[in-house]
């Protein structure tokens, strides 16, 4: 076979650079959607400004997040090198992609979930892909490339079957569609990593889509917690209902060395979790938090919540901080209601809306008082022994700290690889993070 003429240069291979909004379930798709734009023969580029196309995956769950898509769409779009393309694919794309597609000319290709990127490439601007096209693979079940982390996020399903009165995810996620847990444990098996963070809507709801016995849907976010668990030193979970928070949920994840709840409660005021259609009320969360604390009195717990929602009035408030008093959280999260077409929070009287800067003032309050529980509790552990994941050079996470959202283990004598536990001991706390000395190499 004839080679290249002496003295030519082989074509560069075409690169590709993502950038990613929004959750840790956005997370895993990017990931998902590098491998498939890799197996396509497109190189990672090193920095946007290098890349042949640049993908936006995009977050729409609020309002602000919606603005800092179009706000990152626009950034990227002046960075990039002429005859790049510009592609937007993610939770904005669709949901509202034919308007994206039509507001900003910047972009060479909208893409809904489960359609190609790559026709940005080859062709004129392609526009919006519609719904009806789609779709062209399942992101869902998308091989992933290795994580390039000593830990990785895994989503175990997509959608949400609930409709809690604020969000408007299942008019874009759809239902609820869960993976069969043969995929999640060769998807664990094939990462090799150290922790995995299990993500879904509606995680403690994992498998009930899949079967109609009532027994087998108890169980199926059992049998998944202890299958990972078996795989990997640490397995996490993120999202979880306080209705769904069995004892028997409890128990597995506390058998699994990991003692970190993540809980879902947005408030506590019964009336106003009413509003927003969910369950529960302080009492019953109070319950579950001691039932927690009662096996594992060393669990981290987090959660985030909403201020301002329709109807939120100061006695909701009041009851809200002396919930945040008395549960002391590990870590909380506080966020102003956002209105958004089609909810049912969007079709509530006017009379019931909250100003805007009285919500913000109530955000202010909780977060102070929080801010003040998180350090007491960080500072608790200086003296104490830890065991520490390594992350990279000189920086690590206990089980207290999840991935990407807690604070982190500054280590003073660095130096162990990524992915091995060392035992450290805490020698002080700066905020949410901790410094920690290394004393021996767990493993």
């Amino acid at each position: 076979m004839q080679g290249p003429p002496t003295g030519s240069v082989a074509p560069r291979a075409r690169s590709f650079w993502i950038q990613t909004l929004g959750c840790p379930k956005n997370d895993v798709d990017s990931h998902k959607l590098a491998g498939r734009l890799r197996a396509g023969g497109l190189e990672v580029a090193e920095k946007p400004g290098e890349a042949d196309l640049i993908v936006v995956n995009t977050c729409a769950f609020i309002e602000a997040a919606r603005a800092e898509s179009i706000e990152t769409i626009l950034e990227l779009s002046d960075l990039r090198r002429e005859g790049a393309r510009l592609a937007v694919t993610g939770c904005l794309a669709e949901r509202s992609g034919e308007e994206l597609a039509e507001a900003l000319p910047e972009v060479d290709l909208v893409a809904g979930f489960g359609a190609e990127l790559t026709p940005a490439l080859d062709a004129a601007p392609v526009a919006f892909v519609t719904r009806e096209e789609l779709p062209a693979f399942d992101l869902l079940e998308l091989p992933r490339p290795p994580a390039s982390a000593p830990w990785a996020y895994v989503k175990v399903a997509e959608g949400c079957d609930r409709r809690c009165g604020f969000c408007a995810i299942p008019s874009f996620r759809g239902p609820q569609r869960s993976r069969a847990l043969t995929s999640v444990l060769e998807e664990v098996e094939r990462l090799d990593v150290s922790e995995v963070v299990l993500v879904a809507q509606d995680l403690a709801s994992y498998g009930r889509d899949r079967s109609q016995a009532s027994r087998l849907e108890r169980d199926r976010i059992l049998n998944l917690v202890g299958a990972v668990a078996a795989r990997v030193d640490w397995v996490r979970l993120l999202y979880l209902y306080p209705s769904s928070l069995t004892d028997e949920l409890i128990d597995a994840i506390v058998a699994t060395g990991v003692p970190y709840f993540d809980l879902s409660l947005q408030h506590v005021s019964r009336p106003l979790l009413r509003r927003m259609r969910r369950f529960g009320e302080r009492d019953r969360i109070i319950e579950r938090i001691g039932r927690i604390r009662s096996v594992a009195p060393e669990a981290a717990l987090r959660s985030s919540f909403i201020l301002g929602y329709p109807g939120e009035t100061e006695q909701d408030h009041d009851e809200l901080l002396s919930f945040i008093e008395e549960a002391e959280l590990d870590w909380a999260g506080f966020f102003t209601f956002s209105r958004e077409a089609g909810t049912y929070a969007d079709g509530l009287a006017e009379d019931l809306q909250v100003h805007g800067e009285l919500a913000l003032e109530r955000l202010a309050e909780c977060s102070e008082l929080q801010d003040a529980i998180t350090a007491r509790k960080r500072a608790s552990l200086v003296g104490r022994e830890l065991r520490v994941l390594i992350e990279g050079d000189g920086r690590g996470r206990t089980y207290r700290e999840a991935p990407e959202i807690d604070g982190i283990v500054r280590l003073v004598v660095p130096g162990a690889a990524p992915g091995s536990f060392v035992t450290a001991r805490c020698v002080g706390s700066e905020g949410p993070d901790l410094l920690a000395e290394v004393e021996g190499e767990s493993r």
